[in-house]
């Protein structure tokens, strides 16, 4: 087998090279770190509950994953949603099959409007006031069955006794039409942890953004491009998006090449950058026991 050079590669070739190594390190994550989500979602229920049984507040492991979350989150932006979320993982690959199978019917997939977009991205701060608020009250457990990503979670465990999620099933099949006609339905619109992190300040150095006076006239191929629709700040601005998942869609988009990390000599979506990212947050996970 040939050695692949990689500096030889045509700009499709490289797109197409990057494109298949996210989905291999998604997958990787979803056989076998898919409970890092759920962990982290616990200690924000756990820091609440107890808050509101006014009760001293532990470190347990949920509170320390979560801790190491939201600190790689400073650090390295929103990469854990974009390649390690399992829930993330799931929609893009519900969403990548909805519009592969509109192309072999050639029919024109369904979204959901671009005006509607930046709305509905508020919807997930007030699930998360009302997961909060329920936690403080103490009477979250009491809705259990409720929760989509508990049904998620039973169901990617094996296990299939569902009779008391009855309402929590039905929120994931709906969650998942979603994903299907619109990218990152849930990590847009309704994920707690999604809202949790796009609050979490962001160092700028890893911070995307983009040479404007460079681009091309009237191009808007990475906003287009954007699963959240996210206008890159031009290079030089102190200006972290929060809604961005680290997707790397919008450096592989750009015609000319003017996307690119705070730290200009790193494009930000670089094999060996991307590789070292998922690796130190997988060994951090599972030093953690996750």
């Amino acid at each position: 087998m040939k050695n692949i050079n990689i500096h030889k590669l045509s700009a499709k070739e490289k797109k197409k090279l990057h494109t298949w190594i996210r989905a291999l390190i998604q997958l990787i994550y979803f056989l076998f770190l898919p409970s890092v989500y759920t962990a982290a979602f616990s200690g924000v229920k756990y820091i609440f509950t107890q808050i509101g049984a006014q009760e001293k507040i532990a470190l347990t492991s949920f509170v320390t994953v979560l801790i190491v979350i939201c600190v790689y989150t400073v650090i390295f932006g929103r990469f854990f949603c974009g390649f390690a979320c399992a829930f993330g993982s799931l929609g893009d690959a519900v969403h990548a099959l909805y519009r592969y199978l509109c192309k072999k019917m050639k029919k024109k997939p369904v979204s959901i409007p671009d005006r509607w977009n930046n709305q509905l991205s508020y919807l997930k701060y007030i699930v998360t006031v009302g997961i909060i608020i329920l936690c403080f009250l103490g009477v979250y457990q009491k809705a259990q069955g409720t929760s989509p990503w508990d049904v998620f979670s039973m169901i990617h465990a094996g296990n299939y006794k569902l009779s008391g999620y009855i309402p929590g099933l039905i929120l994931l099949i709906l969650i998942i039409v979603g994903m299907g006609i619109q990218e990152r339905f849930f990590c847009r619109f309704l994920c707690p942890m999604g809202a949790i992190f796009s609050l979490l300040p962001v160092l700028p150095f890893l911070s995307l953004s983009r040479d404007r006076e460079a681009c091309i006239k009237g191009c808007r191929g990475c906003t287009r491009k954007c699963p959240s629709n996210i206008e890159l700040p031009t290079a030089g601005l102190v200006e972290v998006r929060g809604d961005c998942f680290q997707c790397q869609k919008c450096i592989d988009t750009c015609p000319k090449s003017n996307v690119h990390c705070g730290i200009k000599t790193i494009k930000g979506n670089e094999i060996w950058f991307t590789i070292l990212r998922a690796a130190i947050l997988a060994g951090l996970m599972i030093w953690l026991g996750v």
